[in-house]
């Protein structure tokens, strides 16, 4: 009998306690989490979540994704909005509050060499994926990335939006709120809000990518492709926008998780496959999907 086929998932994903190293409120209630967990933070990439502990006193865990990381510090950093009880009692926790951590888990986005310039699409609690993999193409000087992050949000962002510095030919003159974080990186950014935040593009974030990839002439649209995370209406709004340009997008799925490990396949969603339609889990299959699998065009 010949031997199982190996999991790729397995033994990538560990436990540790994680001490909490400081916590950042927003507006919103929303939360910006520095945890140490030096094990996580030397094998996370763009797009992969943990799970997390709330307290104690809480057996189920919360999927999280991972908006930083800082392998040489051994750190991580989250954001979370809190909905319900169990992220308001992780919200609360003070700094030095040790809670268990498991991770990194799920298949993350990856970036292709001949579409240098990646377009990033965050929307509410979808936006640190976006952030850690602009951040990481930002870091990589072997090849000529040009990421354009565009984040929406219906609160107040997580950050102080200030204007930008970045000229990006194709975006609205009035439309200059971006990240200052990402302004730092040197990475391009814009906001879009339909709060009426100012400086922000007044509509939803799909909108403002389909006026900037209107804008692009043939050959530089070939070099593009969409990586999205955010609530399933803007990731169905964005596998459409893919779809109207002709170029590739990645999406990372946001679901319920009980377990996360792939053991209890409540996060499972339909997958179109080249073998037929299929149910996938969002957790170790995904969370990143290709769009069009996951949000076929309409027949």
């Amino acid at each position: 009998m010949s031997a199982p086929a190996a999991r790729p998932h397995r033994d990538t994903i560990i436990v540790e306690d994680a001490e909490l190293v400081a916590r950042q409120a927003w507006p919103g209630e929303q939360y910006v989490l520095r945890l140490r967990a030096p094990g996580i933070a030397a094998r996370a990439e763009p797009g992969s979540f943990v799970h997390l502990s709330c307290d104690a006193d809480r057996p189920m865990r919360r999927p999280l994704s991972i908006q930083r990381v800082d392998a040489a510090s051994g750190e991580i950093e989250i954001l979370l909005k809190v909905v319900g009880a169990g992220l308001r009692t992780l919200a609360a926790q003070p700094a030095g509050t040790r809670l268990s951590c498991m991770g990194p888990i799920g298949h993350g986005f990856v970036a292709h060499r001949e579409r240098p310039r990646a377009l990033l699409l965050g929307g509410g609690v979808g936006m640190p994926p976006m952030v850690f993999l602009a951040d990481r193409l930002s870091a990589d000087a072997t090849t000529g990335w040009r990421p354009l992050v565009l984040l929406g949000s219906e609160v107040p962002f997580p950050f102080r939006p200030r204007p930008s510095t970045i000229l990006v030919p194709g975006i609205p003159a009035g439309v200059i709120a971006a990240m200052p974080l990402l302004e730092e990186l040197g990475v391009p950014s814009r906001l879009a809000s339909r709060a009426g935040l100012p400086g922000c593009h007044a509509g939803f974030v799909t909108e403002l990518a389909a006026e900037w990839l209107a804008g692009l002439d043939a050959a530089s649209r070939a070099e593009v492709e969409i990586f999205a995370c955010g609530p399933t209406p803007m990731l169905e709004a964005t596998a459409r926008v893919a779809q109207r340009f002709g170029v590739p997008a990645q999406v990372s799925l946001e679901e319920f998780m009980a377990c996360a490990v792939g053991g209890c396949a409540g996060c499972a969603v339909r997958v179109a496959t080249p073998a037929g339609p299929a149910m996938k889990r969002v957790c170790v299959d995904g969370p990143v999907f290709d769009a069009s699998a996951v949000f076929p065009p309409p027949a």
